[in-house]
């Protein structure tokens, strides 16, 4: 689709209605699986609770993370951190993965692939 207005005035448009506060952000969503990108991981680590904070930072800061949050440990589940990766292959998350571990210095971690996309949808308000 294209606009008979310049891309100045969309941009001044948009900057205007985040200043109104009509919206609060403006985003693109691009198809991972066009691009090639196939493996998606949920990383789950068990951290010490102490450590949270710290190793959260450092998780968080690598490019190929998408996601990075903490969930309460339970009896039967001791995972408490998780972080999603999304790549080119299974491997590459495993690589991503150990390297994650190594730079965090969290050794007891799982790398859960998932199976099949269903679909998504933004928030709904």
């Amino acid at each position: 689709m294209e606009l008979s207005i310049s891309e100045e005035i969309v941009l001044e448009r948009l900057r205007f209605l985040l200043e109104e506060e009509v919206i609060r952000r403006f985003a693109a969503t691009i198809g991972h699986r066009a691009l090639g990108i196939v493996a998606n991981a949920m990383i789950v680590w068990r951290v010490p609770p102490k450590d949270v904070e710290r190793v959260g930072g450092i998780m968080a800061s690598f490019d190929e993370v998408t996601h990075c949050y903490e969930r309460p440990q339970r009896p039967k589940w001791p995972y408490n951190l998780y972080t999603v990766v999304h790549s080119h292959s299974r491997d590459e998350c495993r690589k991503v993965a150990a390297e994650i571990s190594r730079k965090a210095g969290i050794e007891d971690y799982q790398v859960l692939f998932s199976e099949r996309e269903f679909k998504k949808t933004g928030a709904r308000i």
